[in-house]
């Protein structure tokens, strides 16, 4: 099992997705850090079981990225807990956290948990309606928030997610050269190997997501593409 501060890339399935198992096989065996099952729409229990009952054939890294409290099953190396930190609805920056301490706090282990400092930048995609983000911010404004993740609230993850495009390389590169120790989390608009050595130039970890439904092969040559970059 890679170790969350050894990723460089990773793989998101969305469990409201199709994936054929030949798929599944291949990119669980790309060489890829971890896999992340999450997604924003019809999370459920029964789909996120079945996604990662399929996925621990493999000796592969799994985390659960936590969107529904009803999603939530043991079994997954990691649980990562997203705070949406340009969200306007303080639902999605603490709410929910809260909820789900007050519930399940005795039963969890807290040293599976990895918090992420989310900064939703694409408007357009359905995570920035549902979680009511403020996309529309400057450079500054997110490199703000880079230094809030870090300085103040510590997370272990501060995460540029673009959702279904790529941003610009300018964002990316400013907001790493503010963090030390928390590690920059780059998803969003990755298609293809030239895409992802671009981003891991600058991001600690590259999330490939929407890019491996719409083209297996070239989202297969991202892993490659990020692990050469890493070893220059």
């Amino acid at each position: 099992m890679k170790n969350y501060d050894e990723w460089a890339h990773v793989f998101k399935l969305d469990p409201n997705k199709e994936i054929t198992d030949e798929a599944l096989e291949a990119v669980c065996e790309s060489g890829t850090d971890a896999i992340i099952v999450g997604g924003t729409d019809n999370v459920t229990l029964d789909n996120t079981l079945s996604l990662f009952a399929r996925i621990r054939r493999f000796p592969v890294t799994c985390a659960l990225e936590v969107s529904d409290l009803e999603a939530i099953t043991p079994g997954f190396d990691y649980y990562l807990i997203p705070s949406v930190m340009n969200s306007q609805h303080v639902s999605w920056v603490i709410g929910h956290h809260h909820q789900a301490v007050k519930e399940y706090g005795e039963l969890i282990n807290w040293q599976e948990l990895l918090l992420e400092g989310y900064c939703v930048l694409n408007g357009e995609a359905r995570v920035a309606k549902h979680a009511n983000a403020q996309t529309d911010l400057d450079i500054e404004d997110v490199v703000a928030y880079a230094r809030l993740a870090e300085h103040m609230y510590r997370y272990p993850f501060f995460y540029l997610e673009y959702s279904g495009k790529k941003g610009p390389i300018d964002v990316v590169k400013r907001a790493r050269a503010v963090l030390e120790k928390t590690k920059l989390i780059y998803g969003g608009g990755i298609k293809n190997a030239a895409d992802a050595s671009e981003i891991a130039a600058y991001a600690d970890v590259v999330v490939v997501g929407n890019g491996l439904y719409e083209n297996l092969t070239e989202a297969l040559k991202t892993v490659e593409a990020v692990k050469e970059h890493k070893c220059r």
